[in-house]
C-alpha cells in the first residue's frame, strides 16, 4: 500500500515536463483507447465525469475537451496543484478528495447527482482493506444511470514490475523515483477485480484485457507496456 504521505512526498518532488512520471503517457495512448470501449456503453454523456485518481491532469484535460462536464479528484493536494499549473485555459474542475472516505463520497455524489467514472491504476495502490470501500465509492458515484470504466494492472504486470525494478543494471529511469518514494506497486488478483465492483451492487458489462502504455522505454528502444484489465461497470 502507497500512503498518501508517500503521494504527497512524489508529486511535490516531480516536475511538470510532460511525460516525467511513469504512467503519464499521451492520452491517445491511454484515455483516447479507453473511451473507444466506454463511451458505447454510456447511458449519459451528459453526466459529469469523475476521473478518480487524477494525479496530475493530463487524462481529465484530454477528457474535459470531450465531455460537457469532468472533474478530477486525487488524495493527493501537490498532484491537484500539478494538475491546475497544467490548465492552462482553466476550463476543468480539479479536487483533492480521498475516496476510501464514505462521507466525502456521499457529499460529491450529492453535489454532483449521477455520474460516469474513469478510473486508472488506482485499486492495486490501495491498502487490501480499502479496496472495496474504493468499489463501494466507485458505485456512489455511478448511482443508478452512470458508467464507470475501471482499467487496473494485471498480476502479470505487478511481476513485470518486479523484475523491472530489480534488473542487473538498476530500474529503469522513470521508475526510480516510484520506487524511491516507496510507492510500491501493489497487486490485485485478477479473479478478484470484478468481484469488489460485484460486491458494491454493479454489474460487469464489458471486460478485456489491454498494454498499459508507459512513457518508459527497454533497453531496445521498445515503449514499455503493461498488461492491464479493464471493465465497464453499471446498474443491471
Amino acid at each position: 500500500m502507497t500512503s498518501g504521505r508517500a503521494w504527497e512526498a512524489f508529486w511535490r518532488d516531480t516536475g511538470d515536463e510532460p511525460g516525467e512520471v511513469l504512467w503519464d503517457a499521451a492520452p491517445a495512448l491511454t484515455a483516447g483507447v479507453h473511451l473507444a470501449l466506454f463511451e458505447p456503453h454510456m447511458t449519459d454523456p451528459a453526466l459529469t465525469l469523475v476521473d478518480l485518481g487524477c494525479g496530475n491532469g493530463t487524462q481529465t484535460l484530454f477528457l474535459g475537451d470531450r465531455f460537457t462536464s469532468v472533474l478530477g479528484v486525487d488524495l493527493s493536494a501537490a498532484a491537484i496543484e500539478h494538475a491546475r499549473r497544467q490548465d492552462k485555459a482553466g476550463e476543468a474542475r480539479f479536487r483533492e478528495l480521498d475516496a476510501t472516505d464514505e462521507a466525502l463520497v456521499a457529499q460529491l455524489h450529492a453535489e454532483l447527482g449521477e455520474a460516469n467514472v474513469y478510473m486508472r491504476g488506482v485499486l492495486h495502490q490501495c491498502a487490501p482493506e480499502d479496496r472495496q470501500a474504493l468499489a463501494d465509492s466507485v458505485a456512489e458515484l455511478v448511482g443508478l444511470r452512470g458508467r464507470a470504466f475501471v482499467v487496473e494492472l494485471s498480476e502479470a504486470a505487478g511481476r513485470q514490475l518486479m523484475e523491472l525494478a530489480h534488473r542487473p543494471m538498476g530500474p529503469p529511469p522513470k521508475l526510480r523515483p516510484v520506487l524511491e518514494h516507496d510507492i510500491v506497486p501493489g497487486a490485485v488478483a485478477d479473479a478478484e477485480l470484478p468481484e469488489f465492483f460485484r460486491t458494491a451492487g454493479l454489474t460487469v458489462l464489458a471486460s478485456g484485457d489491454l498494454p498499459l502504455t508507459t512513457t518508459e522505454y527497454a533497453p531496445s528502444g521498445e515503449r514499455i507496456e503493461l498488461p492491464s484489465k479493464w471493465l465497464v461497470l453499471g446498474r443491471s
